[in-house]
């Protein structure tokens, strides 16, 4: 684990604040090298985070009877029950006491930290479609931006303006403003950063503004995921300086950042790339990076043979680089299934899928990060592709008229991989391995134009509330069922907070499904009066989640630490605990005037993986599912008739 600290490099850049302030250090010189300056340091409110919760036995059993009961028929659930409530009167008392224990000894973190980094590096499935995301960056509005020569080199630029930014400890810290005329101001900043760390969140707090942990946001920059046996690592290179960039199935690196961590010339940056694109050589017959796609296992065993047969300098550039380009030929335009298929996964010849995040462009400019899970969540690359999407674009390094020179550059090197028969025989199977499996992930989208979240307010319902219960509607229309949803959740208001999970099939949404589904509907105010309450109930789970009050984390850690101590219990060993967490939706909300789409692939075979957005006058879904299980154009299908009898019975008189 990587866990943000102050640094030398935080104190020279304050240093060189001072330095501008007196005219000995050129301004244009620190706009040039930071995206912000901040006058709270990033983190700042770190050592005042309260502690994630351990919730009360008693209600964690309570809200998992209550997340179980829409899924069971009853005789399933009654077993449940019995279950639950003996764990809960009997080891799981002792559980509890075990977990707390743990957590008093660990108070520098939360007590989920741990358990969930060993979650992630022990699964050994491969990272593209069942690990890694995308968030796919709108187009510059201004076309001749979107030249990938210079879009690639204005993002570079933008990525080390918010890298040196973050290290120097001059990020604006995330905070949650409730009130913003009240803390999102000059004053709030310069009281808060005066005041010790303890007691200026005490006084963000009193001011209804909520700082956010900052702990992740290190793991963006510097740090590869390395596949062993059983379980993976985690490695930061806090003294690298440069990047690597993958074309053609080749690799190619160069230095980003001089000496003194100063951040070269944009113009050289774009010489670099210009020099790497019209680079002659051919694709690679024997694309390494298709080895990142394997099962972990098995890819730690040939990287192990890699490294032995003289790559094990090109496996260390790689892995210590700030972090990673793509440069792809083919060209996605506006399609966001094409767009989804190429970013998500592509034909993985010209990926590191291993890498902290890697920065992927298309021919035609489209661009997108895809970023490994393990080492963090959402939240830090959401923040990361906001800033640097926002620089890129209103403060562009690079223009169309921009002279390069013709000369080829001698500060890029390419990394020549050496393989032998056997590695060549890995990577060729690996090949017809990945396109299987990319061959048979169905990618489709709706977009619903009218209605969205001027609809839901008027109406006094969650616009999130309704989009879940869409799903719900819609997958009962096409299966007859109700399945287990996973809706995530940050928990980032608290020290080294993670996710918990939301679930959104509740009985007040299956009672609306059936009522909706069936040939004798009730009255159109009924069944409104029904929808707000699936809202009433989707609102309180989400507070809940959002202040560690959720169920499935506690749960977690509770059979983490029976299985630490060979401590047996009834509750884990029933079927139905499996079954609820056997997330056939999983779903994942994102909004951001940055982002075009994002997407993520089905977690279990028979799922549907749904990123959706809803705006003020539509809503969108992208759904992705496994063609042989099941069908991605009928579950759309479906989906568009739930919301048009959703929003139906909510613009009805």
């Amino acid at each position: 684990m990587v866990f943000l600290k102050y640094t030398p490099l935080q104190s020279q850049s304050r240093a060189i604040l001072k330095l501008v302030d007196k005219n000995l250090v050129s301004k244009d010189y620190v706009e040039y090298q930071f995206i912000q300056q901040s006058q709270i340091p990033t983190s700042h409110f770190q050592p005042g985070l309260p502690r994630l919760p351990i919730p009360e036995l008693k209600l964690t059993c309570e809200r998992y009877l209550a997340a179980q009961r829409p899924l069971l028929i009853d005789e399933s659930y009654t077993k449940t029950e019995t279950n639950v409530n003996r764990f809960r009167d009997g080891v799981g008392k002792q559980l509890q006491r075990i977990l707390k224990d743990y957590d008093g000894k660990n108070k520098h973190t939360s007590y989920i930290s741990e358990l969930w980094f060993d979650k992630y590096l022990r699964s050994r499935t491969p990272l593209p479609l069942n690990c890694n995301p995308i968030l796919v960056f709108n187009n510059d509005d201004k076309p001749e931006y979107n030249d990938q020569l210079i879009r690639t080199t204005n993002l570079i630029v933008s990525s080390l303006r918010f890298y040196r930014t973050l290290k120097s400890e001059l990020l604006q810290p995330d905070i949650y403003h409730l009130q913003p005329a009240k803390s999102d101001n000059e004053r709030f900043n310069y009281i808060a950063s005066k005041l010790p760390p303890k007691l200026a969140y005490i006084y963000a707090y009193f001011n209804k503004a909520f700082p956010l942990d900052m702990s992740q946001y290190p793991n963006l920059f510097q740090t590869t995921r390395i596949p062993e046996i059983d379980k993976d690592r985690l490695v930061d290179n806090p003294e690298s300086k440069h990047i690597t960039v993958q074309y053609k199935g080749h690799f190619y690196a160069f230095k980003v950042l001089t000496v003194s961590n100063d951040i070269i010339p944009a113009s050289q940056i774009l010489d670099n790339l210009k020099f790497i694109l019209n680079d002659t050589i051919e694709p690679s017959k024997h694309p390494v990076g298709i080895l990142t796609t394997l099962e972990r296992n098995k890819w730690a065993t040939i990287r192990h043979e890699l490294a032995e047969n003289g790559n094990e300098t090109q496996l260390k550039t790689i892995d210590s680089a700030l972090f990673h380009i793509s440069l792809d030929d083919d060209m996605p335009g506006n399609d966001p299934c094409k767009i989804t298929t190429q970013f998500l996964h592509g034909d993985g010849t010209n990926r590191w899928f291993d890498k902290s995040f890697s920065l992927i462009v298309a021919k035609d400019g489209v661009t997108a990060v895809n970023f490994e899970h393990a080492w963090g969540d959402g939240v830090a690359v959401l923040r990361y592709t906001e800033e640097v999407f926002k620089d890129s674009k209103n403060k562009p390094r690079i223009h169309p008229d921009t002279k390069t020179t013709e000369e080829s550059s001698l500060s890029v090197n390419r990394l020549d991989i050496h393989l032998n028969d056997h590695l060549k025989s890995c990577i060729d199977q690996a090949k017809v391995e990945y396109k299987a499996i990319c061959d048979n992930l169905d990618v489709n989208y709706t977009i619903f134009e009218g209605i969205g979240k001027d609809t839901c307010k008027k109406n006094k319902v969650s616009p999130d509330a309704v989009m879940q219960l869409g799903f719900q509607v819609g997958y009962h229309k096409l299966t007859g069922n109700f399945v287990s949803t996973y809706e995530s959740c940050s928990t980032a208001a608290f020290k080294h907070g993670r996710t918990e999970a939301i679930r959104p099939c509740t009985t007040a949404t299956k009672a609306f499904t059936l009522a909706l589904n069936s040939q004798n509907k009730p009255s159109v105010p009924e069944l409104k009066s029904m929808i707000q309450k699936c809202s009433s109930i989707h609102n309180r789970l989400i507070k809940e989640a959002a202040m560690g009050q959720g169920f499935d984390r506690h749960l977690f850690a509770l059979k983490a630490m029976g299985e630490k101590n060979g401590i047996k219990n009834n509750i884990f060993d029933d079927p139905e605990y499996a079954h609820i967490g056997y997330d056939v939706m999983s779903t994942s909300t994102l909004n951001s005037p940055a982002i075009f789409s994002g997407g993520f692939g089905p977690v279990v075979p028979d799922g549907f993986g749904m990123g959706y957005a809803i705006k003020d006058e539509f809503l969108g879904a992208l759904v992705t599912n496994y063609k042989d299980r099941t069908n991605g154009p009928d579950f759309i299908g479906a989906l568009k008739k739930s919301f048009e009898e959703i929003f139906a019975i909510l613009q009805a008189n």
